[in-house]
């Protein structure tokens, strides 16, 4: 078995077959790879998840990097995968929102740590909106949402 290398895919050129493949991934019955010698191995779910989500992402002009868990990233690095600043990310360091190493004077991050605050504060978000939208409600706006001002 080879080494996981991180790596960045660009999407195919137009007129793939992604659209097929993506419906493929879809099916709920077991998924079977089919080897060129004619072996025929059952995917876990796992691994058609990833395989489905990337291949929805190409079909829609994603380019797709694919990472083991337990890859170690800068803060820089964090900071881009979070989607905010590098001082927002060394914030969140030093106030032990997330955990970090610090094996020399440059700060080490871990991904799994990363993807737990990213999932965690996606669903606060949610259900700040969701708690905002029933009190709104409650309180005679509109049911569709708030009224737009700019």
């Amino acid at each position: 078995m080879g080494t996981t290398i991180d790596r960045t895919v660009l999407p195919p050129a137009a007129g793939s077959t992604l659209p097929d493949i993506s419906r493929a991934l879809e099916s709920t019955s077991p998924t079977t790879l089919l080897s060129a010698d004619g072996n025929a191995v059952v995917l876990p779910d796992e691994l058609v998840a990833v395989l489905r989500d990337a291949a929805q992402a190409m079909e829609q002009g994603q380019a797709v990097t694919l990472a083991t868990q337990h890859t170690v990233l800068t803060t820089q690095e964090a900071a881009a995968f979070l989607g905010v600043s590098r001082p927002t990310v060394v914030r969140l360091l030093r106030d032990g929102v997330i955990p970090f190493t610090q094996p020399s004077s440059h700060r080490r991050v871990r991904l799994a740590d990363l993807i737990e605050h990213r999932d965690r504060t996606r669903h606060e978000r949610r259900e700040t909106l969701t708690a905002l939208t029933r009190e709104a409600t409650a309180e005679g706006l509109p049911a569709e949402g708030f009224e737009t001002t700019r």
